[in-house]
C-alpha cells in the first residue's frame, strides 16, 4: 500500500508540472506551431501556383516554338518551291533557247544547200553549155593542126 500512497504522492507532485508542459505546449502551438503550418501552407500554395504558372509558360513557350518551327518549315518549303519553280523556269527557257537555235541553224543549213544545189545546177548547166563550145574547139585545134611525125616528139 505504501507504493501507491508514494504513487498517488508522485501524481500530485507531478500535476503542476504536467499543467505548466499543457500550458507550454498550448502556448507554441497557438503562437509558434499555427503560423509556422500557416507559412509553411502558404510557401506551398505559392510554390504549387509558381510551378503550374512556369509550366503554362512552358508550355505556351514549346507551342511558341512549334509554331516558330512549323513557320519556318513553311517558308524553306515556299523558298525552295519558288527555287525549283525559278529552276524549272529556266530550263524551259533554255530548252525554248536551243529549240530556236537548232531550227534557225536547221534553216540556214537547209538554206545554203539549197543555194549551193541551185549554185551547183547553174555551174553544171554553165559547164554543160561550155562543153559543147570547147568540144568544137578542141575539135577544131586538133583538126587545124598539122599531124604529127610518127615516133616524133611532142
Amino acid at each position: 500500500m505504501q507504493i501507491l500512497q508514494q504513487l498517488g504522492w508522485l501524481f500530485l507532485k507531478s500535476v503542476p508540472s504536467i499543467i505548466l508542459f499543457l500550458l507550454f505546449y498550448w502556448f507554441l502551438s497557438t503562437n509558434f506551431f499555427r503560423p509556422l503550418q500557416r507559412a509553411l501552407a502558404e510557401r506551398n500554395a505559392r510554390i504549387s501556383k509558381a510551378r503550374a504558372e512556369a509550366e503554362a509558360v512552358q508550355a505556351a513557350a514549346k507551342d511558341k516554338v512549334h509554331t516558330y518551327e512549323d513557320a519556318l518549315r513553311k517558308a524553306r518549303a515556299g523558298v525552295f518551291a519558288e527555287q525549283e519553280a525559278a529552276r524549272q523556269t529556266a530550263l524551259e527557257e533554255r530548252t525554248r533557247v536551243l529549240r530556236e537555235a537548232r531550227n534557225a541553224a536547221q534553216k540556214q543549213v537547209h538554206t545554203e544547200k539549197e543555194r549551193i544545189h541551185r549554185e551547183f545546177e547553174a555551174a553544171r548547166g554553165q559547164l554543160e553549155g561550155q562543153s559543147a563550145e570547147l568540144a568544137g574547139r578542141i575539135a577544131q585545134i586538133i583538126l587545124d593542126r598539122p599531124a604529127a611525125p610518127a615516133g616524133g616528139v611532142r
